[in-house]
């Protein structure tokens, strides 16, 4: 165990999926909101009464290539241990997963796998993300180093931990290591018994999008069914109303200057709308602001939900304002705002470009550049509003954020298509085949459409939560979860003992032996 490297300090955010610039900017944004505020609330209920210290932090030396064995190259991997409720060395082990971002003490602490870890006795590890929070190898962030970036280099790092920590906490050879991650740690969690079945026992893989895409189209096509839902508080007015303030919005976009400057205050632009590629940023963050309320619906923390951002879009309309849809909108980013403590929504196409151009570690901190490279040459996942029927902008449209990738890495549009392709052929897309996973979804979520929401097999199970959106499985318990989120919980606790009652019996046949 290496100790704490100073050099990675300051703003570290968390995962949230998203392809391109302004959108991507605004979901990470969202997600860490959130992630912050369930940690400061929920951090010191997880502990209880009489627990000790707080986890322990500690460092794994890895090898950065660790597909080339004669590359010496190695970089600090930080991860977190919550040992409070292990019974036995024989015991199981869960191990959290970090995705595309830093990952924090609350990975053990709060949310599953703590919450379970008590029924089983289990050790609850979690493994920070390469190139991810302050596991950021020395070197920078070029495009060089970014090769060693990849959801395989992540998997073999897994592997590399499960042994070595295994050794280093004194952990059995019969103790049944279970991988628990979300969103795209929720694939790793997937690809890591899909690929390593020898090493990871089973897998709970909450809202992982295991199909790579290209065209995310998928994306706002459940954003609108979520709005007319009356069950999360939408209403087929709530969308309606939605998709009049985007034609407003877009309508004083070509109004002229006058009417553009004031758009640029009233929603809160960083920078001047004069140019169409800086007008498809700000409708491309706005669409990433209604996509966000649906897709981390009703969690703790959130600054809006879907029936607070359908009252404030219906709001006024008994007066016949054509307006009223666009001043809800307006409202709707002020409180985003506000609650993000974000001076503004979104900046110019230039100014993106060359804030996702900077390599050094400690200002790409955020983890926006990284995550941006994995999408440009693995995932795609880029969300667009394209077709006729979509109710938002369609701006900015597909060739724009695959012209990111160019302008950022110099890397095709192509190139981009190709890797999906090989993705969904490494992994096999919606079909994986691997034994021994739970994948766990919402059908409010936007990515769920993604993942793998019908069981192929009694080893391969799925649970599709209603009403239930982002990850909000994994989120800690609240008296306000709703019924069927407390049955999705109560799933996940069976399956896993179904898993770990055979292996209970196989753990303690093999001790009483001396095995």
């Amino acid at each position: 165990m290496a100790g704490r490297p100073a050099l990675w300090l300051g703003l570290l955010l968390l995962l949230s999926l998203g392809g391109s610039s302004a959108p991507a900017s605004l979901l990470r944004r969202l997600r860490e909101h959130i992630q912050r505020f369930q940690e400061s609330s929920g951090l010191s209920l997880t502990l209880g009464p009489g627990a000790g210290a707080l986890p322990k932090q500690g460092w794994l030396g890895q090898p950065l290539d660790p597909f080339n064995t004669s590359d010496r190259r190695s970089f600090l991997q930080r991860y977190w241990v919550n040992d409070q409720h292990w019974a036995s060395q024989h015991g199981p082990v869960f191990l959290h997963l970090g995705g595309e971002g830093r990952l924090g003490s609350g990975s053990v602490m709060r949310g599953h796998p703590a919450a379970l870890a008590p029924a089983w006795g289990a050790l609850v590890i979690g493994l920070e993300h390469r190139f991810y929070g302050l596991s950021i190898p020395a070197g920078g962030l070029d495009v060089a180093q970014l090769g060693f970036l990849s959801s395989r280099h992540a998997l073999a790092d897994v592997a590399s931990a499960r042994l070595a920590l295994a050794r280093l906490l004194n952990v059995s050879t019969s103790s049944p290591w279970i991988c628990f991650g979300g969103s795209y740690a929720g694939s790793l969690a997937a690809w890591a018994r899909l690929k390593f079945p020898h090493l990871i026992f089973a897998s709970v893989a909450s809202s992982a999008p295991v199909r790579a895409v290209l065209d995310f189209s998928e994306y706002n096509e459940v954003v609108s069914r979520s709005l007319t839902s009356t069950a999360v508080g939408g209403s087929p007015e709530c969308l309606a109303a939605a998709s009049a303030a985007f034609a407003e919005v877009e309508r004083r976009l070509r109004a002229g200057p006058a009417a553009r400057a004031a758009l640029r205050a009233e929603l809160g632009a960083c920078s001047s709308l004069g140019r169409t590629e800086d007008q498809a940023e700000l409708l491309g963050a706005l669409q990433a602001l209604v996509g966000g309320v649906v897709q981390y619906d009703a969690q703790a923390g959130v600054p809006l939900s879907v029936r607070r951002l359908c009252g404030l879009l219906l709001e006024g309309r008994s007066n016949g304002s054509s307006s009223a849809p666009y001043l809800g909108l307006r409202r709707a980013v002020q409180v985003v705002l506000h609650s993000l403590g974000q001076r503004c929504l979104s900046f110019s196409r230039a100014e993106t470009v060359a804030q996702l151009k900077v390599t050094a570690p400690h200002v790409s901190s955020v983890g926006e550049r990284q995550w941006l490279y994995q999408t440009c040459t693995e995932f795609g996942f880029y969300v667009t509003c394209e077709d006729p029927r979509c109710p938002f902008s369609q701006l900015p449209a597909l060739p724009s954020q695959l012209e990111l990738c160019e302008q950022v890495f110099g890397l095709s549009a192509s190139s981009i298509a190709q890797a999906v392709a090989q993705t969904n052929s490494y992994y096999g897309g919606q079909t994986p085949g691997a034994t021994q996973v739970l994948f766990t979804n919402g059908d409010t979520d936007p990515w769920h459409v993604l993942s793998v929401t019908q069981a192929s097999g009694p080893s391969e199970s799925a649970l599709l939560i209603p009403g239930a959106s982002h990850c909000m499985d994994m989120a800690p318990k609240r008296p306000s979860d709703s019924p069927s989120l407390r049955l999705g919980r109560q799933s996940i606790l069976q399956q896993l003992q179904k898993w770990l009652g055979p292996a209970k019996g196989s753990q303690e046949s093999r001790v009483s032996s001396g095995g």
